[in-house]
C-alpha cells in the first residue's frame, strides 16, 4: 500500500529537519559554478565519500555533471549573505564569486578560503532520483577552517552554531 504524500507537507516537514548549509562550487571544461545545497551527507569514511543532492533544474547542475568534480564548501554564521548569493535566481556567476576569497583545489574547483571545511571531490557516481540527481563524491582532499563553527538552516532560517568549550 501507497500513501500518497501532499508536496507542500512535506516540505513543510523537511524545513524541521536541520541541516548544515554549504556552497557546491565546480570548475572544469563546462565552466565555473555553484550553488548552496543543504542536502549533503556522509556515506562512508573508506574511501572518504560524500552525497550531494542537487535539483536537475538547477543552473548549476549541468556544470557539476559535465566537469565531474565539486567542491563541498561549508559555510559558518559569518557566511549567510554569501548563502543567499549562491541561492539567489538571477544573480549571475561572477557576482556570485566575487562575493567571497577562494583559492583553487586539486579537482580545480573553487574553495572558499574560510570556509568550517572544504571538501574537495570526484564525482563517482550518480543517480537519478525523482527531481533531483543524487551525487556520490569520493573526497581527494579537504581542508579544515581555522573556526570551528557552522550555519544551519531550519525551519526555513539560519541559525549560527559556535564551538561551546565543556
Amino acid at each position: 500500500m501507497t500513501t500518497i504524500i501532499d508536496r507542500s507537507e512535506f516540505r513543510n516537514a523537511m524545513s524541521r529537519l536541520g541541516a548544515a548549509v554549504n556552497v557546491i562550487t565546480t570548475d572544469g571544461p563546462a565552466g565555473r559554478q555553484g550553488l548552496t545545497a543543504s542536502a549533503v551527507c556522509s556515506v562512508t569514511d573508506t574511501p572518504p565519500t560524500v552525497l550531494v543532492c542537487i535539483n536537475r533544474s538547477a543552473g548549476a547542475h549541468p556544470h557539476l555533471t559535465a566537469n565531474g568534480v565539486l567542491c563541498v564548501n561549508v559555510l559558518s554564521g559569518r557566511h549567510q549573505d554569501l548563502s543567499g548569493a549562491f541561492g539567489r535566481h538571477g544573480l549571475d556567476v561572477a557576482a556570485r564569486f566575487a562575493a567571497a576569497s577562494w583559492r583553487v583545489v586539486a579537482t580545480g574547483s573553487p574553495a572558499l578560503t574560510d570556509a568550517s571545511v572544504s571538501l574537495d571531490c570526484r564525482i563517482v557516481r550518480t543517480e537519478a532520483i525523482g527531481t533531483h540527481s543524487v551525487f556520490f563524491c569520493e573526497v581527494v582532499g579537504l581542508a579544515m577552517g581555522p573556526d570551528p563553527e557552522g550555519l544551519i538552516y531550519f525551519n526555513r532560517a539560519y541559525h549560527p552554531l559556535a564551538d561551546v568549550p565543556t
